[in-house]
């Protein structure tokens, strides 16, 4: 008996747990403004534009050493039985006397320790290549920023795109709704005919197939609600705490803007590519100043004993180094060219970028004006179709025509809906993609 009630009662929690595992979140209402403000913080792609961003900012902080010191600390630990070296030690710790110089000491010195501790200091003093080459990192820094923003825009774009499409999916799932509950009235119309021996059992069976037609359709117009969702969740990233199914604005035409070519400029990606053209001019006068001598100041103390931790005597050195590097076996010539190449290169790309943007623009205003005629049309059409049907089931009704017409003229309103609901879907998204193109975010 105890065994039994013990079974029961780990089977009722296994039963519980496996429920609240299954157990999925409620719908959620979300704003577009909501979704681009969560996604611009939490997006994947705008975190590593951001990670880009400090990783330019490091490289920036590594050419403080053009004008900073370096500092080094150092301990060294010898022996040695060189007669040179051992007097030299004795010379360093401040200890040699006159016994020191017997010609038999100096020859045969034997072991002689020393303990090195020494403070090493390099002052860059005029370096102009390298002047140069700090001034391109700080644009490529600024490049970095341009791009996160042009990130974010980006992502921004992506975020109402899916928000479109996901009010376009529950569009689609209302319009084929409707649809279903005027063709299932259609059956049972035609089911009560029939039973009265007013029409045949082939206007039964063609109301029939349409109503799976349409229940076929609304299944897949649910899924479409599910993958829109999920779309909009991994552009937020969110993670697991989100509900499966986000419930957003109903599909309605949005409010179109004036643009042109002189606004293009604003982009934070031309502004990048135009940021990115500054900084490889820099980098090719750093290129040329490498042909010039180097200034650079050093400095070092040291204290040397014979005992471990000694600071017995202390020396310093200090001094002014002049270099120049007449000759690299043609490396230097070849950076040369390099960066020249790479500052010609930039600008053919930022040219082309800015090409391309104009032609992006004028083709999407050009859809965007097709898009509203093709709109304009199509709710011309769906009044026209719904007046068509109200006349078909009233002369239904009184048996003037057959069940085939009532079902056509059914399925091509909800044709010319669903084409209604895809032009304002494609105008809205051709709206957002032009606010990207002029950067009006």
């Amino acid at each position: 008996m105890m065994n039994r009630s013990k079974f029961l009662v780990t089977l009722l929690l296994a039963l519980s747990v496996n429920l609240a595992m299954g157990q999925s979140l409620p719908p959620q209402y979300v704003s577009m403004e909501e979704v681009v403000g969560k996604a611009t913080k939490h997006n994947a792609q705008v975190r590593i534009a951001e990670m880009d961003r400090r990783i330019s900012q490091a490289h920036y902080q590594q050419t403080d050493a053009v004008y900073l010191p370096q500092v080094s600390l150092g301990y060294t630990a010898m022996v040695t039985n060189n007669p040179l070296n051992a007097f030299g030690f004795l010379l360093q710790q401040g200890v040699a006397t006159a016994q020191d110089f017997e010609p038999s000491r100096l020859n045969n010195p034997g072991a002689t320790h020393n303990f090195g501790t020494s403070v090493d200091v390099k002052v860059p003093v005029v370096n102009l290549d390298m002047i140069y080459a700090r001034k391109g990192t700080k644009l490529q820094q600024e490049v970095y920023h341009y791009k996160q923003m042009y990130t974010e825009a980006y992502v921004a774009y992506e975020v109402r795109k899916a928000y479109t499409q996901l009010q376009f999916a529950y569009e689609m799932r209302n319009i084929l709704t409707a649809t279903l509950s005027d063709v299932k009235q259609i059956h049972r119309t035609v089911g009560n005919f029939y039973s009265q021996g007013l029409v045949q059992q082939s206007d039964v069976l063609n109301a029939e197939v349409q109503v799976s037609t349409v229940e076929s359709a609304l299944s897949k117009a649910e899924s479409n609600i599910d993958n829109a969702s999920e779309g909009l969740k991994l552009l937020m990233n969110t993670g697991a705490d989100s509900p499966d199914r986000y419930v957003v604005d109903s599909l309605s035409q949005v409010m179109t803007v004036t643009a042109g070519d002189a606004v293009i400029g604003r982009r934070p990606d031309i502004k990048a590519m135009e940021t990115a053209l500054d900084a490889s001019v820099w980098m090719e006068k750093s290129a040329r100043m490498a042909f010039l001598p180097k200034l650079n100041a050093f400095g070092s103390y040291q204290f040397n004993d014979s005992k471990v931790l000694g600071f017995r005597k202390g020396s310093y050195l200090a001094g002014i180094s002049l270099s120049w590097n007449v000759f690299s076996g043609r490396q230097d010539q070849g950076k040369l060219k390099a960066a020249k190449a790479a500052t010609m290169r930039q600008e053919q790309q930022l040219n082309l970028l800015k090409e391309e943007s104009r032609l992006e623009l004028n083709k999407s205003l050009r859809a965007l004006h097709d898009s509203q005629k093709e709109i304009e049309k199509l709710q011309k059409s769906v009044g026209q179709a719904e007046e068509a049907l109200r006349i078909l089931n009233n002369r239904y009704r009184e048996g003037l025509v057959s069940t085939t017409d009532c079902l056509q003229s059914q399925a091509q309103l909800s044709q010319q809906r669903m084409a209604l609901a895809q032009a304002v879907m494609t105008y809205n998204i051709t709206h957002y993609y032009i606010q990207l193109l002029i950067y009006n975010v």
